[in-house]
């Protein structure tokens, strides 16, 4: 099977480098071009330009923003905890992805799987020899099942979009901003401070985010025994995180192992946000590497 993906043309950026560890750095852009525009002819993540899809991306977010609330996560987190809707393998959950579309992202308006194929391969070419990045690539959006019958349909505003922490002050930097007032969670004093119920430095992993396919698809990962580094599970659980790794929102909260794992995230988030432009992809042909890569991190099949 051959799909029609967009990707841009690779070229030589100025470097701008990370430290990983004493022996070895990695270049953050990694020779990656983004596009200028995405597919619909607007910059990317603009919420404001006027379109029928962005009228639908701001009642997504005013619902989003509305329904989000403590209790809620605790119920979900509990709920969707257990793993016990279906047990399948990753590849046959990206093949679950085929039909659907999130209806949160301005910038794409194509089926899912398309999405995790050109972010793995992007990223693949930039840095062949982490292979663990590449799988996280292709990985990082399956908890978007959620949307599929069978894991419950649970709605758009539940699934996808943005993430922030609950049980703090919403930082105005979180898209439409405007809408958390009609949060219940934003007029209780318990968690409508800086800190509300956490402590300076806790730690990202003591944070309660808000319910979706990034926080979903980490239980799934973390309880089925994955031995993905923890870099790689920091990106599937906070990747859109957006307040955090483009507006620098809640670092107060963020601990010395967060410090180190948000590099990679930064490293990773150009290649989810901006590989979203056109180039053939032979998925038969590729399939094969992407399933060397789920053997070596995952059991054949996980609990879903």
């Amino acid at each position: 099977m051959t799909i029609l993906i967009d990707q841009p043309e690779h070229a030589v950026e100025e470097e701008t480098k990370v430290l990983v560890d004493e022996e070895k750095e990695l270049v953050l852009d990694g020779g990656f071009l983004a596009p200028d525009t995405n597919s619909f002819g607007h910059t990317f993540r603009t919420y404001d330009a006027e379109s029928e899809r962005q009228a639908g991306v701001e009642n997504f977010y005013r619902i989003n923003h509305i329904s989000q609330t403590y209790d809620f996560v605790q119920r979900m987190r509990e709920a969707y905890g257990k793993l016990d809707k279906v047990e399948m393998s990753i590849w046959d959950c990206c093949e679950l992805l085929n039909d659907v579309v999130d209806e949160s992202d301005p910038d794409l308006d194509e089926p899912q799987i398309e999405h995790l194929l050109q972010t793995a391969e992007a990223i693949r070419k930039d840095y062949p020899n982490e292979d663990w990045l590449h799988l996280t690539g292709l990985i990082h959006d399956l908890g978007k099942v959620l949307l599929h019958p069978s894991f419950g349909e649970l709605p758009q505003w539940a699934v996808v979009g943005d993430t922030y922490p609950l049980g703090c002050a919403f930082d105005e930097s979180i898209v439409h901003h405007k809408y958390f007032k009609e949060n219940p969670d934003y007029h209780n004093p318990a968690y409508n401070t800086k800190y509300g119920v956490y402590s300076e430095r806790c730690g990202l992993n003591n944070i309660l985010m808000s319910w979706g396919h990034d926080d979903y698809m980490y239980l799934v990962a973390k309880e089925n025994k994955t031995t993905l580094p923890s870099a790689a599970l920091f990106i599937i659980r906070y990747h859109s995180f957006y307040s955090l790794h483009k507006s620098e929102a809640y670092k107060h909260l963020m601990n010395e192992e967060d410090d180190e794992n948000l590099k990679w995230l930064q490293i990773f988030n150009k290649y989810d946000l901006y590989s979203k432009s056109k180039v053939r992809i032979d998925v038969e042909k590729v399939k094969p590497y992407y399933l060397s890569l789920i053997k070596k991190y995952f059991p054949a099949k996980l609990r879903w």
